[in-house]
C-alpha cells in the first residue's frame, strides 16, 4: 500500500460529485465486467470487527420487471394509494440496472448493531460514487419495499434480520442536472478547542 498524498482530482470529484436523479438514468446499464470494480471499490467501508454486516443483490431486467408486478400487486393488496405504489414499481420497472444492498446484521457482543447499519450506509454512499467515478449516472433510493417484510421475503428471499439500507440505481446519465442547496458549513460544524 502506497503511503498518502494528496489527490486534488480525487477532492474535486467529493467537492462537486452530485446524485443522478433515477428518472433520467436509461440504457445502457453496465455490464458484469464494468460493475465488478465498481462493486469491489463499494466494499471499502469502514466494518468495525470485521462482520461484513451486508450483502449486495444486483438486479438485472428480468429481476427488475419481476419486482415491479410483485410492487403493484402487494400496494394493491393492501390498499395502498395508487400514486404511493406506482412511484415505487417504476423505480424498479423503469431502472436500467439496480444493486440492493442488504443490511445484513451479524450477532457481535463487540460490535453494536447500529455500528453495523452505519457501515451498510457507508456501502451505499460508496457505490454511487464508485458508479459516478466510473462515468456511469447513480441514485440512492429506498421506500417502503426497503423494509416490507412480505417484499423482501418474496422478491429477494432475505433472511429475518435483512432488510434494504439502499436500491442504487445505475445507469447512463440522459441529462446533467443542476446543483442543489449545500449545507453552510458553519451552521453544521462546531469548532471546539476545549
Amino acid at each position: 500500500m502506497t503511503p498518502l498524498a494528496p489527490r486534488p482530482d480525487t477532492m474535486e470529484f467529493l467537492l462537486t460529485r452530485r446524485s443522478r436523479p433515477a428518472k433520467t438514468l436509461a440504457e445502457p446499464a453496465p455490464d458484469r465486467a464494468a460493475m465488478e470494480p465498481i462493486l469491489t471499490a463499494a466494499l471499502r467501508v469502514p466494518d468495525h470487527g470485521k462482520l461484513e454486516p451486508w450483502r449486495l443483490i444486483v438486479l438485472e431486467r428480468a429481476a427488475l420487471d419481476r419486482l415491479a408486478g410483485l410492487t403493484a400487486r402487494l400496494g394493491a393488496e393492501r390498499g395502498m394509494p395508487p400514486e404511493k405504489f406506482a412511484k415505487e414499481q417504476a423505480m424498479f420497472r423503469d431502472a436500467p440496472l439496480i444493486v440492493a444492498v442488504v443490511a445484513s446484521p451479524a450477532d457481535s457482543e463487540k460490535v453494536p448493531e447500529v455500528e453495523q447499519t452505519l457501515s451498510a450506509g457507508a456501502v451505499c454512499l460508496s457505490l454511487v460514487n464508485a458508479a459516478m467515478a466510473s462515468g456511469w449516472g447513480a441514485n440512492w433510493l429506498t421506500g417502503w419495499t426497503a423494509l416490507d417484510r412480505t417484499w423482501l421475503d418474496d422478491g429477494l428471499d432475505l433472511g429475518p434480520r435483512e432488510w434494504v439500507a439502499g436500491f442504487i440505481v445505475i445507469g447512463t446519465e440522459t441529462t446533467v442536472p443542476s446543483d442543489r442547496p449545500r449545507p453552510d458549513l458553519s451552521a453544521r460544524a462546531d469548532w471546539r478547542d476545549a
